[in-house]
């Protein structure tokens, strides 16, 4: 927000320089990002009253003005198109400076000397969106009647500094000059000066030109409104278009200046309607019909649905409400009668429709905050006031204010220890009451604590800690020096979802897997180029009602079209091998208690390059392991589209479905982009959590040695090594230590369809060392296992 200071001098009395102002602002909460010096470079600037053109003689684009500075007739050549005779205009006489360093000296323009300058308000610093339209291709014309030899730099307002001040989403009222002021009056210790709404004469009665205003939507609270005859519509005056260019706001005419003047002064949008174009006279705040078309201000046609509110007349819409008038009732220089509108909209449902149209105006950026109610009548009357000081209407007498139901009175209470214990700091109980009165707050004194009665204007305090935060802030946070914290210290530690989430991560790290974050939208096509199925769940997604696009349109259901895109990126990069994981959330339209979408929290991990299958298969194990999961098992999987049929698996904790990982199939690969071999698997990263064990049960190492027996057999190609562990373990008992497969060969010399296994099995005893007896008993009995139910052979 851009805060003159000259304006706000209007307000407060402010007797420090610019710098004090905003180091004051900034330690009591508002926080000051820039200062800015609009009469930089600027010296020897005066206005002047042409007294007479003449053409040159050698130039047909340039004329000769003869100006009368106050002092003395100067003679200047100027190409500028919008001058003549009778303008009192900027001069920049010989010797002047403009920014840039540039400083006017005497020049021959053809054989005639030019001693001056005729200025525009571009060559002065203005920023092109805030010049007048009529001055924006040349030299600035001041009103009719101001006196030459005036210093340019305070007549325009350039002898006063302008903060730009960042103003957190919570602080709506600071929005404004005035509620600025207020923060520098409690800053300054200095009372404040509230603008002027007293009217002085009022004519005719309201309901002479307006029927009646009536409200049918619970999106308004407030709708408060008054009447100007006899408009003349016109330029503002210099201070008040001085004012808005310093806010960075365009001067239009003096009615919709005014409009935009008290906007910016009291932080509530207002409007401004022609009566003459309100058919029926009258006003209706209702929700709009759904499919609605309606011509807004800037030409463009929006449709509307039933979710948007708008302004009506007795026979259709007049303008979207707290977002922007229609072009059909604005105000023109044939306006003789104005219906000035202050209204309270409901902040959600104007943020709502301007994201939904695109348009973000200044008014939609204040109503969607959430403004004080009790403004609406105050900003009309203030409006009213203006128009009657400068002349640009008169009066109407009465207004129309439909107001139900009002705001009430809140009161939050302050516990004199409480604000001392939490700020550490030893306030009497007198200072905290001065602190929160300069806040504009009523403070009844009730011994140990403090009843404060809130303005409406501060929407942002509703709980003791915001109260004991304004202390703070007025005492100075820079004043609080470190203390021993007064409450019982407790430990502090992570929830144990997250505790598992950093124990996998480090597991994966140390396998060389770097962790990646994508977003949580993603296109439908997605689905298309995972070879999902049709009718597979994971394609029933959320939609986003407002997406960036296509691209992003849906919330995601599975994690693996985003890391098979981030591989895509690094192949395509020259990145030769990569590992990568993910945990994040999937989306479901199942809504839960709240009506919301759940959340199912995944594992999602890829890897290409010089590691394969097996390689990613060890990884997954390691993870699950260094959360205390043993109890896994591996099945073939040939289904999953996803994956080559012959290269995937399902993994499994006891009896539940974890995930299924594998090679990723060719189509797919060829849909991503993605060359050479890639293996990829997600995971129920929730199950994980559910059976992982924070508890590790330590053993004392055997003091019985091992005794080995290597054994190879002859099966089907479809049986799986877990099939021969299981039984292996099955009928090993507990004397079976490890399990290791070291070789599986298919070749001529095995025949077709099958293949062989040879696999290392270790037997130890906690409690003695085993004889050959006993261990070759335990290997009788697992061969004669594997040839009753794998139809196995023993290879020679």
């Amino acid at each position: 927000m851009l805060l003159a200071i000259n304006w706000l001098k209007d307000y407060v009395d402010i007797d420090v320089d610019s710098r004090e102002l905003a180091d004051k602002l900034t330690d009591s909460g508002s926080h000051v990002e820039s200062i800015v010096n609009r009469a930089e470079g600027l010296s020897g600037l005066v206005t002047g009253k042409i007294l007479e053109i003449n053409p040159h003689p050698n130039a047909d684009k340039l004329v000769i003005c003869k100006i009368d500075t106050g002092f003395m007739e100067e003679t200047i050549v100027t190409g500028a198109p919008n001058v003549a005779e009778g303008q009192v205009v900027i001069v920049a006489k010989v010797g002047a400076k403009l920014p840039g360093g540039m400083e006017i000296k005497p020049t021959d323009f053809r054989g005639v000397t030019s001693y001056g300058m005729l200025c525009s308000l571009g060559e002065l610093g203005f920023e092109n969106s805030v010049i007048p339209k009529e001055y924006r291709d040349g030299i600035f014309v001041f009103d009719e009647g101001t006196e030459v030899g005036q210093d340019v730099i305070k007549l325009l307002g350039l002898d006063g500094d302008v903060l730009d001040i960042e103003i957190t989403p919570n602080r709506p009222d600071c929005l404004s000059v005035v509620g600025m002021a207020r923060e520098a009056k409690a800053a300054l210790k200095k009372d404040l000066k509230d603008p002027s709404i007293e009217i002085k004469s009022e004519e005719g009665q309201i309901s002479d030109y307006l029927k009646n205003v009536t409200i049918e939507s619970d999106k308004c609270k407030r709708y408060y409104s008054r009447v100007l005859k006899d408009v003349k519509i016109g330029p503002s005056p210099q201070w008040m278009q001085n004012n808005l260019m310093a806010a960075g706001v365009r001067p239009i005419n003096n009615m919709v200046d005014i409009t935009n003047y008290v906007m910016l002064e009291l932080g509530i949008p207002m409007h401004a309607f022609d009566l003459a174009d309100l058919r029926g006279r009258e006003i209706i705040v209702k929700d709009a019909k759904d499919g609605e078309e309606f011509t807004s201000l800037d030409g463009q046609v929006r449709k509307l649905n039933s979710d948007d509110l708008v302004i009506a007349d007795g026979e259709g819409t007049i303008g979207i409400a707290g977002v922007m008038g229609g072009l059909d009732s604005e105000v023109k220089e044939s306006t003789e009668v104005v219906v000035l509108e202050g209204a309270n909209f409901s902040g959600p449902s104007i943020r709502h429709t301007s994201k939904r149209l695109g348009l973000r105006t200044e008014a939609s950026s204040r109503f969607e905050k959430g403004l004080d109610p009790e403004l609406a009548r105050f900003a009309v009357e203030r409006a009213c006031k203006l128009a009657e000081e400068i002349g640009a209407a008169k009066v109407v007498a009465g207004h129309y204010d439909v107001y139900e139901d009002q705001v009430e009175e809140k009161f939050i209470t302050l516990r004199v220890d409480r604000c001392q214990k939490l700020l550490g700091v030893d306030i009497s109980k007198e200072k905290m009451i001065e602190y929160l009165a300069a806040l504009d707050l009523e403070v009844e004194d009730q011994g140990d604590k403090l009843v404060c009665k809130v303005p409406s204007f501060r929407n942002d305090l509703n709980i003791e800690a915001d109260l004991i935060e304004e202390v703070g802030r007025l005492y100075g946070l820079n004043n609080i020096k470190p203390t021993e914290i007064y409450t019982t210290m407790t430990r502090g530690s992570k929830p144990h979802f997250m505790e598992v989430s950093s124990k996998v991560k480090e597991a994966l790290k140390a396998f060389g897997y770097n962790e990646i974050l994508t977003y949580s939208f993603i296109s439908p096509r997605t689905y298309d180029r995972l070879m999902i199925p049709e009718k597979d769940p994971r394609r029933d997604n959320v939609k986003i009602l407002n997406p960036l696009g296509e691209e992003f349109s849906v919330m995601r259901t599975t994690l693996l079209g985003n890391i098979l895109d981030v591989i895509s990126r690094n192949q395509n990069r020259n990145i030769e091998a990569m590992k990568a994981y993910e945990i994040g959330n999937t989306f479901s339209k199942k809504l839960d208690k709240d009506k919301i979408p759940t959340e199912g929290l995944k594992l999602v991990m890829a890897l290409y390059g010089k590691e394969d299958f097996y390689y990613f298969k060890e990884s997954l194990e390691k993870a699950l392991r260094a959360v205390g999961i043993h109890d896994f098992s591996f099945k073939r999987e040939t289904e999953n589209t996803i994956y080559h049929p012959g290269r995937c698996a399902n993994i499994y904790i006891g009896e539940d479905f974890l995930g299924t990982f594998g090679e990723i199939h060719p189509q797919v690969m060829k849909n991503f982009e993605i060359k050479g071999r890639t293996v990829a698997g997600e995971f129920d990263f929730e199950l994980i959590v559910k059976n992982s064990k924070d508890k590790i049960t330590f053993k004392p190492l055997p003091k019985f040695p091992t005794s080995d027996r290597d054994l190879a057999i002859i099966v089907d190609e479809a049986v799986m090594v877990s099939e021969i562990k299981d039984l292996a373990v099955k009928n090993a008992g507990d004397l079976l230590e490890s399990f290791q497969v070291f070789d599986i060969y298919t070749g001529s010399q095995i025949d077709p369809g099958k293949k062989s296994i040879a696999f290392n099995l270790k037997f130890r005893s906690y409690e003695r060392t085993l004889t050959d007896k006993e261990v070759n008993e335990k290997m009788e009995k697992i061969v004669q296992a594997l040839e009753s139910e794998l139809n196995a052979t023993l290879r020679d």
